[in-house]
Formats: structure tokens, C-alpha cells, sequence
């Protein structure tokens, strides 16, 4: 079981199959688990790595370490560790900020990035108005997760269930803290995302709950040239609940670039 070590953290990480390397950064419910239904399809044409950010999975970080403020550079040692010279990006909610602040600061190893269900660390005044509207009640009386939504609790209770057991691993995380420093960590200005000249593909699911569907495609216009797909009949996660949609979707990108 491979570990980088950094500052306060063992990073765990995973790299299976070969060609062109396919990095994945998971949400705040997942760790490297999470995208057990992109590598078995990705591999036979990609080198996917996987990881657990700080914090997640088997990424144990000390009492008193960074958290979120170090995914980027976390992300930076482990590319530099592996000796990819470019990579393309695949980003899941939470690890758009990691993806995103990457990508921001170094471009020309970027060869192409995917924001999932995540506007990462942009502060945008018509992302944060979307926000203000965002209506989490009703799943958490219904006992429902947000990241999960209705529609996969209802259609497919054993994905559900899946979901909730990877999550399970992160026996030791704060989500409240980690929450509270993404907040804190969105300081990316529009203006910031010119720079961004590889190709990008929003995705959003429609029926998201926790990533306003809006405010991906508000990043999508905010991005020149950036490409924007939509999944109906799916909420946060459509990565692991439309993994087939996701699989072709991210197919149809990386054939292009």
C-alpha cells in the first residue's frame, strides 16, 4: 500500500493501469475508494491514481496539521513524486479546489481538467446568490444525505448503502472543520480563470442538492472555452450514481484533447 509522506500526513495513493495519467480528487464524502466504477473502465487505456486527501481513507494527518490548506501543494508532491509530466484532472465536489488551485498554478502540466458537481474555490457574486437558495431541510428530516439525494436512495439502495460504507473510512475526519476552511479557501476571482487555456468540462447533475446546479454552469461561462454537460436524474454524486453516463461523458473529453 503506497504512501507519500508530507507535512503532518502519510498521503495513501493508488496508480493502476497505463497511458496517459488520469488523476482523480474525491469529494468530501469519499476517499480514493470512491471511483471504484472509473478505474476498472479507465485502465486499460490510462494510468489512473487515486488518492485520499489529508485527513481521508487511510491518509492519516496529525493533530494540528493544515487540512485543506495543503491539498493543492499535497497534490503537487504526489504528481512530482509519480514523475508525470502532465496529467488531466478528473474532480469530484471537494477536490475541485485541490484540482482547480493545480491547475491555476501550474497550467502547463494540465492537459485537460473536469470539475464534477463543483464550482471549487471561485467566489463569484451569482454563485454565492445561488447558494443563498440552496434548500438542504428536507433531505436531512427525511434522514436522507444530501451528497446521496432521493432519487439514488430510493432507485438504487444498495449503491446508496456502497456510498455511505466508503464514506464510513473517514473515521477520524471533521467535516465541519473541513467545510469550514473550504470557505475560507474560496478566494479564486473569475477574472482568475483566463488562465486556465487547457480544455475543461464542467458536469453537473440535475438534480443536485449540495452544488446548486446553476453555479457549475455559471463556472462553465466563467471559463473560456470550457464545455458544460448536464445529467437529468441525477444529484450530487453522478460520478457513482450515473457512473455509466459519467464514464462516456468523460470518454467523449478526453478523446478530444
Amino acid at each position: 500500500m503506497p504512501f507519500l509522506r508530507r507535512p503532518a500526513c502519510e498521503l495513501h495513493y493508488e496508480v493502476t493501469g497505463e497511458g496517459p495519467a488520469l488523476v482523480f480528487a474525491h469529494g468530501l464524502g469519499g476517499n480514493h475508494l470512491s471511483w471504484w466504477q472509473q478505474v476498472p473502465h479507465f485502465a486499460p487505456r490510462y494510468t489512473c491514481v487515486t488518492f485520499s486527501h489529508r485527513g481521508f481513507g487511510w491518509s492519516r494527518e496529525e493533530p494540528g496539521g493544515p487540512g485543506a490548506a495543503a491539498f493543492v501543494d499535497d497534490l503537487a508532491a504526489l504528481v512530482d513524486h509519480l514523475g508525470l509530466p502532465e496529467v488531466c484532472l478528473v474532480a469530484q465536489s471537494m477536490g475541485g479546489w485541490t484540482c482547480l488551485g493545480y491547475a491555476l498554478r501550474t497550467p502547463g502540466r494540465v492537459r485537460a481538467l473536469v470539475m464534477a458537481s463543483t464550482f471549487g474555490s471561485v467566489t463569484d457574486p451569482e454563485i454565492d446568490a445561488l447558494l443563498l437558495h440552496r434548500g438542504l431541510g428536507h433531505l436531512f428530516a427525511a434522514g436522507l444525505d444530501p451528497a446521496v439525494g432521493a432519487r439514488m436512495a430510493r432507485e438504487q439502495p444498495a449503491l446508496c448503502y456502497l456510498y455511505h460504507q466508503i464514506g464510513a473510512l473517514n473515521r477520524d475526519l471533521d467535516r465541519a472543520a473541513v467545510l469550514g476552511q473550504l470557505v475560507t479557501l474560496g478566494t479564486t476571482v473569475a477574472s482568475a480563470l483566463a488562465a486556465l487555456e487547457m480544455p475543461v468540462l464542467c458536469l453537473l447533475g440535475e438534480e443536485d442538492a449540495v452544488i446548486p446546479p446553476q453555479t457549475v454552469a455559471v463556472l462553465a461561462a466563467r471559463i473560456p472555452g470550457a464545455r458544460l454537460a448536464r445529467v437529468p436524474e441525477a444529484g450530487h454524486s453522478v460520478y457513482f450514481e450515473r457512473a455509466t453516463t459519467f464514464n462516456r461523458l468523460l470518454d467523449e473529453f478526453l478523446a478530444g484533447v
